[in-house]
């Protein structure tokens, strides 16, 4: 079992009375952010040591929770212990660091006590030295035990300095950041104005890298593109997916009105504004903008298909065909099973395009729902195939 223990005690530098931990951070709070990659490590419990509770505090506490895992706010390492599975592993975050997925992953795959320390401190002086060239980087997989040695010390005590020195005391392993990380993605920062930096330049990293061809090398650039401006000023999702409903309303009226070309654009811009909502609604953990845009992507597809088959039978059969196919891929697609190759909402109207070009709006048609008929056929032999 894995349990997580973030400090959030320190102010921020240019902001006196905010804490550290509550700055804005990758369309997130610090602290969420640091949350998020510890529950990404499987922690299912997460105890904040804080000084104080602020109400940005608590609202970043009611967002970590809406992620499946417990949270609890302690002031001391008797407090930790009393909220604290005995059987836990605790992966400790120093207040203020910033760090990736990749580093995390490394500390939680640790057996013992273990601590992530640096040679190469990249000009913050912020990480405590734990040896004449080594700093401790802010990370640290500990033993519950070590959390009860600090109770028994006098409370006047710094707890987290004295959490490390009683980890360093006993022994616990010292593994090695990469060089150079701690002038990057990895350190300790407290200024409002360059975490609200770095913070841009991370989102691209924490946007979700998804299989099929069109998510992957058409959606995911460009939101990778676009959410560093949106979420830098602070526009909400919610604005993406007005956006994007408008193109996709404008698409129907066109497919509507006969002018197919036009149509199935804007269908795919439509998918574009979708794909790049729903990544920012999934950052922010917003649930209920996440649902309707995911249900959105698979809604302006269909609905295309069906104005562009309207107008002949075979169109009609053609395009229900089509959207029964797709929603059986996307009913047995499961995320683990899924190839590069398959189909997915956005490929349907890109597909569809170029054959309407031409003047073959029922071969277009036809195309989509012979690509999601393949893409079944495959979902149906990997769910076949022996684990």
């Amino acid at each position: 079992m894995l349990a997580g223990l973030i400090f959030a005690t320190e102010d921020a530098d240019d902001r006196p009375g905010t804490l550290a931990a509550t700055l804005p951070f990758g369309g997130l709070t610090l602290i969420e952010f640091q949350a998020r990659l510890l529950v990404a490590e499987g922690a299912s419990q997460i105890i904040l040591v804080i000084a104080r509770l602020t109400p940005e505090l608590l609202g970043a506490i009611n967002r970590i929770g809406r992620r499946g895992v417990s949270v609890d706010a302690v002031r001391t390492a008797a407090e930790v212990l009393e909220k604290l599975h005995p059987l836990s592993r605790v992966l400790v975050v120093a207040d203020g660091v910033m760090t990736t997925g990749e580093v995390m992953a490394t500390m939680a795959a640790e057996i013992g006590d273990a601590l992530l320390v640096t040679g190469d401190q990249g000009g913050n002086n912020r990480f405590e030295r734990v040896g004449a060239l080594t700093a401790w980087a802010g990370l640290a997989l500990l033993d519950p035990k070590r959390i009860v040695e600090v109770a028994a010390m006098p409370k006047d005590y710094d707890f987290q300095s004295t959490l490390l020195r009683v980890a360093a005391q006993a022994g616990a392993v010292q593994i090695r950041l990469p060089a150079g990380a701690a002038g990057g993605a990895h350190g300790i920062e407290r200024d409002s104005r360059q975490l609200a930096e770095r913070g841009k330049a991370i989102l691209s990293a924490l946007a979700p890298v998804p299989v099929p061809w069109a998510d992957r090398f058409i959606l995911a650039p460009l939101a990778r593109l676009a959410l560093p401006h949106l979420i830098g000023r602070g526009l909400p999702s919610v604005a993406v997916a007005a956006s994007a409903g408008i193109a996709a309303i404008g698409g129907f009226a066109a497919l509507y009105f006969g002018w197919p070309i036009a149509g199935l654009a804007l269908a795919i811009v439509a998918m574009i504004g979708l794909g790049i909502g729903t990544m920012a609604s999934a950052l922010r953990d917003e649930a209920i903008q996440l649902r309707v845009q995911q249900a959105a992507m698979l809604t302006v597809p269909a609905l295309s298909a069906l104005l562009l088959g309207r107008e002949s039978a075979s169109g009609w059969i053609a395009a229900g065909a089509a959207i029964v196919a797709a929603a059986l891929v996307e009913r047995a697609g499961i995320p683990r099973i899924r190839r590069r190759w398959w189909a997915s909402p956005p490929a349907y109207p890109i597909l569809m395009l170029p054959f309407v070009i031409f003047g073959q709006p029922l071969a277009a048609l036809i195309a989509a729902g012979g690509y999601a008929a393949v893409t079944l056929g495959g979902a149906i032999e990997a769910f076949r195939e022996k684990p």
